[in-house]
């Protein structure tokens, strides 16, 4: 990574000599180079084997009063020259920033990140045999999806003498099985290729596709719901999003509000990129190391995240989420994981990640319904009002009706109307599962771990239709 220090270095330099007041100029460069590859299957044979390596180059800076960012894909010199002069001529033609931090302060990293070395050194051969384990662990079905592994590096350096390097890797298996036209899908991610047990997810998609028989048509109305982990996550992805950024708390868009008991005592949310096995970087794209933050404690909302620009503005310190192109989205946590709130108290392992107690915890909290649903996906969600972050969406891959403790029929797919924050507020959590399932999205590097939930109410709003 010296090469990418290196190159930061001389975007610095040519900064400070771009002309008139440029050398007294805030300035800071992102260089991100990332390694992707990914093997994709359909009908149980890999059909596509692609890998890319991108550097990515960054330039802020902030001139005679006035912000203004850009960024290239071109490491050579030349390259580098034009990126400095289109981003000194976009600073001076860009309005005023009376808004602007400052620059992060020189300050050392808790963590590097983790990097392992089965994804570094990954082949197409061993996301092939991940695909194979898949494949026979569905035990015949037919079955399609993909094994992607990623290798990020960011070099961060500012003018105010701060230079940091983080390094992440990614391995995610991702795949359905299908029998009779119902499909069942799994799916899990980690740092390594030990954390996608092939055989484990073919099996858990297939067992889902063989719950078979003709689906029935729920009628509208709130059902107590268990969602599965890949359902959970879209509930804490949207809470990262919209919820628990300072940018949104600051605007008032939010939801959150610090120090009131907004969710269930049993809900704990924490965000950390330090954490063993975590998922991402570990330096945000301010400069600022990351660091753990307790968003909720027993249901009480704790704190939010913060870049340094939301963070002036609440009267506060960062807590390291700028994330690129923040001046959009503003902070985010990346890195969360819900968990019960007396996790460890009971013997379990907090720290213990999917495998078959997870699927064991599913179990268990569908015994406890007398009437419900099981839902495996969320499909296709969007905001409708984000004070109270009611999101709309479709359930997919599998829902089941729930009768006496077992699942009884598959049940069509049906769109939801529902507020997040409502349907995990005080009381309305009547289980958790004591096992998370680590699993990414495809923004900002991030990972969260989420296991299984027990709900006492879910507004289904209609069919897949309407």
């Amino acid at each position: 990574m010296s090469a990418d220090l290196d190159i930061a270095a001389s975007v610095l330099g040519m900064a400070r000599a771009a002309g008139p007041g440029a050398a007294t100029a805030d300035a800071e460069v992102v260089v991100r180079r990332e390694e992707l590859a990914l093997t994709r299957f359909a009908n149980s044979h890999i059909h596509q084997n692609v890998a890319d390596i991108a550097i990515t180059v960054r330039l802020r800076l902030h001139l005679d009063g006035r912000t203004a960012s850009g960024s290239t894909t071109r490491t050579d010199a030349d390259g580098l020259r034009q990126l400095v002069e289109r981003t000194v001529a976009a600073a001076r033609l860009s309005p005023p920033d009376p808004g602007w931090p400052g620059l992060a302060p020189s300050a050392a990293l808790a963590a590097t990140g983790t990097a392992d070395e089965s994804v570094v050194a990954a082949t197409p051969e061993d996301r092939a045999a991940k695909v194979a384990s898949f494949v026979d662990g569905a035990g015949g079905l037919t079955t399609a999806g993909h094994c992607r592994t990623r290798y990020t590096t960011m070099t961060f350096a500012n003018s105010a003498g701060q230079s940091a390097q983080s390094t992440g890797t990614e391995a995610v298996l991702d795949g359905i099985a299908r029998y009779q036209g119902t499909d069942g899908v799994a799916r899990a991610s980690g740092t390594g290729l030990s954390a996608v047990d092939g055989a484990l997810l073919g099996a858990r998609a297939a067992a889902k596709a063989r719950v078979t028989g003709e689906p029935v048509e729920l009628p509208p109305g709130r059902y107590q719901v268990v969602l599965e982990p890949t359902a959970a996550h879209d509930v804490l992805r949207c809470l990262s999003i919209y919820g628990f950024g300072g940018r949104a708390v600051n605007e008032r868009r939010s939801f959150a509000r610090v120090g009131e008991a907004q969710l269930d005592p049993s809900v704990s949310i924490v965000d950390d990129a330090t954490a063993p096995g975590a998922v991402g970087l570990t330096v945000d794209a301010d400069g600022t190391p990351k660091r753990p933050v307790e968003l909720v404690r027993a249901g009480v909302t704790m704190a939010v995240a913060h870049d340094r620009r939301t963070a002036a503005e609440a009267g506060t310190s960062s807590t390291g989420h700028a994330v690129l192109d923040g001046d959009y989205w503003g902070p985010m946590p990346v890195n969360l994981r819900l968990s019960r709130a007396d996790a460890g108290a009971d013997g379990s392992t907090p720290s213990e990640v999917d495998g078959p107690a997870a699927d064991s915890d599913i179990g268990e909290l569908v015994a406890a319904v007398d009437r419900g649903v099981l839902v495996t996906d969320h499909w296709y969600t969007r905001v409708l009002d984000p004070r109270t972050l009611v999101m709309t969406g479709l359930t997919r891959n599998g829902v089941w009706l729930i009768e006496n403790g077992r699942l009884v029929a598959p049940v069509r797919n049906m769109r939801f109307t529902q507020s997040y924050p409502e349907a995990l507020g005080p009381g309305a959590v009547l289980g958790i599962g004591r096992h998370g399932t680590a699993l990414t999205s495809n923004y900002e590097d991030a990972s969260l771990v989420v296991p299984a939930l027990r709900l006492a109410s879910w507004n289904f709003t209609g069919g897949a239709s309407g």
